[in-house]
């Protein structure tokens, strides 16, 4: 590693593996890594997203062969033999995935053959082989749905034009994922449609196997879920759109209902119906507070899903000034960085801000810190509190990590999220 980085926004690629996992109903993630390793994955990802975690297993229950210096010498794969069989025997999951740590990837276990020996005997274990130093958490998001897609997911479903998978919101990874996803079954049903979230309705293993049913795959993230997208096409016929950028208030929320039924060409009568009575409900609670909250110069640190949602919302529905928006998340691809700067910078009433690709805490405090521009409004996790409380700014604790709040199915996505979000702008005034 050629530097420290300060603060970084989530963990390596086994937390964001065992978030995805967890937040599915009765699956159980067995670790093939050192000691410690199910604790820390989880507190860098789950223990840092609003105050909960996986209700199946997460953290020091989660199985693990715990790996030691013998292991490393003689190989760990009994070990891991009998770790497997321990979770079948006490934990009733549908299905157990293994993933491998550091350790088990320096020395190359064959984790593979271990799991064929559990398959064969009718068990539904599956390898997951990427160690955690292969990359961060958002990467493990799309190793979860890569492995999906070649061992989990079936094919020749007969297929069901009035169902949709969502892709693209991070469990854990963005604190209010329960919230989003709810928000989006609820504004989808509304136009007849039938909503894989995979996440949220106790829905299990069994969805996603029959997953490749569905009439779209509706992506709604920037950058994510690229390569993913392309294999479940090739493999199941299943075309995606992408929606660059989580959605928040009646405006973009509008652009995302239009996007879908476009894409499924759905009742045009239908569809105004349900985007006029949407509309409609936030716009008779904003107009109950014209001239509540006072105008704005905002700032936004998130990653790159909320950062273009939050910016669009207070730019574009709420008039505010944008300053500064810092996407706090690795992100590598150019045509990726250009695809947020043209949804951050295509704004209605306001000219654009400065854009940076910053994920360093420091760098991210001395770019506040140095702005030239006030700045009266900060949305961003809670390692921005304090440079916050240092220029005497407005701040909103609205991005990951959130460590002062408890968060379970609130979002200030969609139509109805933006009176949360408002709501929450006035309260913290």
């Amino acid at each position: 590693m050629s530097q420290i980085m300060e603060n970084p926004k989530g963990g390596c690629v086994l937390a964001g593996i065992n978030s995805v996992l967890g937040a599915i109903d009765k699956v159980c993630p067995i670790y093939h890594s050192g000691p410690g390793c199910c604790m820390q994955t989880t507190a860098a990802d789950q223990g840092q997203s609003g105050h909960k975690s996986s209700c199946f297993v997460s953290s020091v229950s989660l199985p693990s062969s715990n790996m030691l210096e013998k292991d490393v010498v003689f190989g760990g794969t009994n070990k891991l033999r009998t770790t497997i069989q321990g979770a079948i025997d006490i934990i009733d999951a549908d299905a157990y995935f293994v993933l491998t740590g550091c350790t088990a990837g320096i020395i190359g276990d064959d984790i593979v053959s271990v799991t064929n020996e559990f398959t064969e005997q009718g068990h539904k274990v599956y390898p997951i082989e990427t160690p955690g130093f292969a990359g961060d958490s958002n990467l493990g998001y799309e190793i979860v749905w890569n492995t999906m897609i070649d061992q989990v997911i079936e094919k020749d479903i007969p297929k069901d034009d009035k169902l949709v998978n969502i892709f693209g919101i991070v469990p854990y990874h963005d604190p209010f994922w329960s919230g989003a996803l709810e928000e989006i079954d609820r504004i989808l049903s509304r136009l007849g449609l039938k909503v894989n979230t995979f996440f949220t309705k106790h829905q299990n293993i069994e969805d996603i196997r029959k997953c490749s049913s569905a009439a779209l795959n509706i992506i709604v993230n920037p950058w994510l879920f690229k390569g993913p997208a392309k294999k479940f096409e090739e493999k199941f016929g299943v075309p995606s759109i992408r929606i660059p950028g989580l959605f928040v208030g009646a405006t973009d929320t509008t652009r995302f209902v239009w996007a879908v039924a476009n894409a499924l060409k759905l009742d045009e009568k239908l569809v105004q119906s349900v985007i006029q009575q949407e509309e409609d409900y936030v716009y008779s609670y904003l107009g109950q507070a014209i001239g509540v909250v006072s105008w704005k110069r905002f700032a936004i640190v998130a990653d790159a899903n909320n950062a273009v949602s939050f910016t669009r919302y207070l730019a574009n529905d709420y008039s505010f000034t944008p300053v500064l928006v810092i996407i706090s998340e690795p992100i590598f691809r150019n045509e990726d960085k250009e695809r947020i700067i043209h949804e951050i910078e295509d704004l209605e009433y306001a000219a654009p801000p400065k854009i940076l690709f910053l994920t360093d805490q420091y760098e991210i405090n001395k770019a506040i810190r140095e702005e030239e521009n006030e700045i009266t409004l900060l949305v961003g996790s809670s390692n921005e509190r304090e440079i916050a409380l240092e220029k005497d700014i407005q701040f909103i604790l609205g991005a990951f990590p959130m460590n002062e709040r408890l968060v379970f199915n609130r979002t200030y996505a969609g139509y109805r999220g933006s009176l949360t979000f408002t709501e929450d702008i006035y309260d913290n005034n």
